[in-house]
């Protein structure tokens, strides 16, 4: 099969696509023919060394949507069943951006009937940052929230989500995408931030670190979506980073919020799997609204009817 890696770091150029053996599941896995597969900044950030150096060659890609092609053991999936999983961790051999892909089968969840295979995979990483993110900060309906970044992938459904919970959230982003995070739910806009301890807490998609810190009320909280990279507490506000885990049920319930109509699925681009460089290009140009998403087949053109 083909599969997408790097065996050093660097710019898009060091992605490669190669050819490698098919993996096969162990006990308790699954393997996913991949329909589709998303591009994120972790991927890049892989690629670039932003978490360190690579010790062997590395396969990209933490979002998978296909359909289950082999099962190991006894389990809740079976051949044939389209579904949806998240791919944990920084340095694996093989990774989603690939045309098989072995994971964990509790992972994975049913993959949403209202959704195409490339929208749907751009789901699990970044709904899961964002639901577990929300859950760490341990609001309640009435308190307000900050989301900094909130037109991003992990901003919007953080604003969505949010809201759902009865949170006042006010979104921060720039002043072309106000229309945007108020349809996603947001109660109030800033493009330059807010005073200083406005908000019963901070999450941080914009990676904005003191500065929106300074945002959080003495004794409110703060969770960034980079591990270990948050700023330490001050004033009593209690702070964090949310480190995604692949969780199987959570990624169900946000299926069944996609199906409800109650998440926005973002597409900017596709790109066919052997393009993955040129993917990775347009993501270091900046300015995407939406993901990026590799298909191991290319996804036809429609022919206009005449």
């Amino acid at each position: 099969m083909r599969a997408v890696v790097v065996d050093s770091v660097g710019g898009p150029e060091v992605v490669e696509v190669v050819e490698t053996g098919v993996p096969e599941p162990g006990e308790g896995q699954i393997r996913i023919k991949v329909a589709a597969a998303a591009l994120n900044p972790v991927d890049a950030g892989v690629r670039a060394g932003v978490f360190g150096g690579l010790q062997a060659r590395t396969g990209l890609g933490w979002d998978v949507a296909g359909t289950v092609d082999a099962v190991g053991g006894a389990g809740p999936w079976s051949v044939g069943d389209a579904v949806v999983a998240l791919h944990y961790g920084m340095v694996k051999p093989l990774g989603t951006h690939a045309e098989y892909v072995v994971v964990d089968s509790d992972a994975v969840a049913a993959a949403p009937a209202t959704a195409d295979a490339v929208h749907a995979a751009s789901l699990p990483l970044n709904a899961l940052t964002a639901l577990q993110a929300l859950d760490r900060l341990e609001l309640t309906s009435g308190q307000s929230l900050l989301v900094t970044g909130a037109a991003g992938a992990v901003g919007g459904y953080a604003v969505q989500l949010a809201a759902r919970r009865g949170i006042t959230v006010t979104a921060l982003a720039r002043e072309a995408d106000e229309e945007f995070v108020r349809s996603l739910g947001a109660a109030g806009f800033t493009s330059a931030g807010a005073g200083a301890g406005s908000f019963d807490a901070v999450l941080d998609a914009a990676v904005l670190g003191a500065s929106g810190l300074e945002r959080v009320r003495d004794g409110g909280a703060y969770i960034g979506v980079i591990p270990h990279a948050e700023p330490g507490p001050v004033r009593g506000v209690r702070t964090g980073a949310v480190e995604v885990s692949a969780d199987g049920a959570q990624l169900a319930e946000l299926v069944r919020l996609v199906d409800e109509g109650a998440l926005s699925l973002r597409v900017a681009e596709t790109y066919a799997l052997d393009d993955a460089a040129k993917a990775h290009a347009r993501l270091a140009e900046g300015g995407v609204r939406g993901r990026l998403v590799l298909v191991p087949v290319p996804v036809p053109v429609p022919v206009p009817v005449p």
